[in-house]
Order: structure tokens, then sequence, then C-alpha cells
């Protein structure tokens, strides 16, 4: 997938729009007033803080404009609670009809049923996927079947305030910086000004597997029955340093770091921390809510390439409960394709997957997203693949990684103890889908 990704990019950062043309039909059919047709509602759902929850509603009042016989509720939320509020949803087989996912959670969904199938949607171009590659397309499926479309691709980032770290007199890493060199810098800002150094490299079930990656291990193993990883002392070695810096006053506790609801509540955007772990595409809405400059950094090394990898930000998918699947999928392809409303979202859903998008909106890109586009670029020629999806089960396993991360950081055990129960309850639960 990563040079086909990166063959996307590219297309991005250079003039050459003959290059990377697309045969894929216009919106201007879609884009007619239709009348005389059914009334249609639909239920769209996702998570995100303030600045995609406005820009998405702009996105759905230009749909609605384009289909006045649609209209469209949306129900959104922060991260932590949208996750509270669609279980029940599915529970009662009332899921939204379009929803949001993220790849902890996608087998989840897929393997109960609830996902529609989107692959006659593509196939009748419905959901036009003419200017997405195969492999971006791919990376949405499960068990042969795709359950949901991506909207654009994601890397891991340290977001840095470069500027107040210099203030502090300072010194901002090096592009092959390492944990050592992450620790020392987080312990020296804590001690300089009373800051943290750093968020609390939050949630942990994407910060651990980027430091097993590093180590040439996976999270998963490749069937989904049970941890990947064979050295419990990985695990140990990377909470052994989280509680050393918690200890320090370096980073927060889980306690504070749970309080967070939003890019506005960020320890970074609120001034009260140096550095936050975080994913590509959220930079722009740091940058955005802060109202200062802020930075892009690789992750700590050794081994970078081995550790870092494209994925895809989120999917959405159609609900199998879902009323009005053509209408939905119709939806998600404007999403995808229409350049115009992609003008509006800018990448923060991840640089975009389509070719014809990434060349559409260049123009009206300001320096710090074609910064985020070129960032994922580098990414993409420094990087290996991706890990495979998270397996059934993954979302309790992550639930368990969490609660005994709270359980070291808060001394309740140690991270021997920690790695020894990880392992036990995760493969217990990962066991469930052999056979």
């Amino acid at each position: 997938m990563k040079k086909v990704v990166y063959a996307a990019l590219s297309c991005m950062m250079t003039f050459s729009i003959a290059a990377c043309s697309s045969s894929a039909p216009s919106n201007e059919a879609s884009s007619s007033t239709v009348t005389g047709q059914e009334p249609i509602k639909l239920r769209i759902a996702w998570w995100g803080g303030t600045p995609r929850h406005e820009y998405t509603k702009k996105v759905i009042e230009m749909y609605e404009k384009q289909n006045p016989h649609v209209q469209i509720e949306e129900e959104y939320a922060n991260y932590d609670d949208y996750w509270k509020k669609l279980a029940p949803q599915a529970a009662a087989n009332q899921l939204p009809d379009i929803i949001q996912l993220d790849t902890s959670y996608f087998a989840q969904y897929a393997n109960k049923g609830q996902l529609e199938d989107l692959t006659p949607y593509t196939q009748n171009g419905t959901i036009d996927v003419s200017s997405i590659t195969e492999d971006v397309v791919a990376s949405g499926k499960l068990n042969d079947k795709l359950y949901g479309m991506s909207l654009g691709v994601n890397a891991l980032t340290v977001v840095m305030d470069e500027e107040n770290v210099k203030k502090a007199g300072l010194q901002t890493p090096a592009p092959d910086w390492t944990w050592d060199d992450f620790e020392k810098l987080t312990i020296e800002v804590k001690n300089k000004t009373g800051s943290f150094g750093s968020n609390g490299l939050y949630p942990p079930d994407v910060f651990l597997p980027y430091y097993l990656r590093t180590h040439g291990q996976h999270m998963y193993s490749a069937d989904g029955t049970s941890l990947g990883y064979t050295d419990d002392s990985l695990f140990v070695e990377y909470f052994q340093r989280k509680l050393r810096l918690v200890e320090a006053g370096a980073i927060p506790t889980p306690d504070l770091q749970a309080q967070l609801k939003g890019i506005e509540d960020d320890f970074i955007v609120k001034g009260t921390a140096f550095m936050s772990w975080n994913w590509s595409n959220q930079y722009i809405g740091f940058m955005e809510t802060a109202k200062r400059p802020l930075a892009l950094h690789l992750p700590p090394g050794p081994n970078q390439k081995e550790g870092m990898f494209l994925k895809p930000s989120m999917f959405f998918s159609i609900a199998s409960n879902s009323k009005h699947k053509e209408e939905a999928a119709k939806f998600i392809s404007f999403f995808l394709n229409d350049i115009e409303a992609n003008k509006l979202i800018k990448g923060d859903r991840g640089v975009p997957v389509s070719s014809k998008v990434l060349e559409g909106i260049k123009p009206v890109l300001s320096p710090d997203q074609t910064r985020v586009f070129e960032y994922v670029n580098e990414v993409s020629k420094n990087s290996s693949p991706l890990s495979p999806m998270d397996p059934p089960g993954s979302a309790e396993v992550i639930k368990t990684l969490k609660d005994i991360s709270e359980q070291i950081l808060f001394k309740k055990i140690t991270p021997e103890e920690g790695a020894a129960k990880f392992r036990q309850k995760a493969n217990e639960i990962l066991a469930k889908n052999k056979g």
C-alpha cells in the first residue's frame, strides 16, 4: 500500500496534473437540483473536536442543498463518549445510517453483521472509486467484504511547541532522536518551566504498538488469536519509562489525561505541555485551536522506519439496519470525491484518498496544511507495512490495556506484573477467535 499511497501523494506535491489525471466522472449530475423525489432522512455519526464538527456540518449542508430530498441528522461526540453512545445503538439495531469507525472497532461491528458490504456500491459506481487506488479501497476489507471506505491516510507524529522549547533554553530534537532523548527533553521541560514535557502518550493501544514495531514485533498475531509479541520485556521497558516520567511530573497522570474531551482541552493547546503524541491529521486542529506555531516531528527511535506506517485514519461505514443504504452510499461518495467539500475538510480526516481531490484542493491549502501533506509524504518513503487489521475482541483488549496501564502508573502493580496480567487476559479474549 505504501508505494501506491506515495504515488497518490506525489500528485499533491508536484505540479504535473497530467501525471495524476483521473477519468472519474464529475459531480455535476449530483449537484443538479432533483425534484419530485421521495424525502429521505439519514443519520450520520462521527467523533472529533469542535473544528471537525463545524466543517462536517457545512459539508452536510452542501450535500443537502444539492440533494434537497435528503435531510441528514447529525450525531457527534468526543472520542470516548462516541463509543459509549454507539454501543447501545448497535445492541438495539438502531445504528445511524452512516457511522465513522476506526481500526480498533472495525472488526467488532463487521463481524457482528452490523455493517453493510459496500462492494456492490463501488462496482456500480454509486461510490466512485475511479480516483482511489485499489490498495486504499482494500484497507476497508475484512473477510473479503468491503465494510468501510477509508476517509484519509494518517501517520503518527509528535506535535511540538518548538518556540517554547527554545525559550526554555533547550534544544529541539534531531530527526533521528531516540527514546532516551525524548525522556531527557520531557524531564528538562518540567524542571525548567513547570509544564508537562509531553502528554501522556495516550491512548496506550496506539503508542505501545509503535514501540513494539520498532523492535520487529506487533500487537496482535497474524491470525488474531493471540498477542503478536513474545517478549514481555518490551512491555515492561515501555511502561517503566512512562512510570519514570509520571513520577517526575513530566507527563500527566491517567486521571488528568482522561479529563480531555477534545483538541481544545489538549495540554499543548492550553500551553501546559510542550509535546503531544498524536496523529498527523490532528495537527491542523491543534494549530487552529492553539493559535500559535507548532511543529511536526517523527516519534523517537531507533528503528523509526520499522515503527512508522501509514494507516487509514478512519472509515465511513453503512449500518446494515439502514433503510436508505443507496443514499448513504451516495453521501459517502460525495464526501470522498467532491472537491468543494474537501476544500472545507482540508485533510482533517487524513490526507485525502482521491487523487482528483488531492490535486483539486492544492490551491486552497495553507502552509500548515501543506506541511501535513508533506509530512505524510515523507513517512510514506520511510515506513513499513501496516500491521494486520485489529482482530475481533480488540476493543476488549484495548480496555484491558488501558486499565492495566492505569494500575501501573498509579503504582498499584509493577510493570512486570502488568505485563503478565495483560498477556493472560488479552490471550483469553483473543483465543475466542480460534477455529
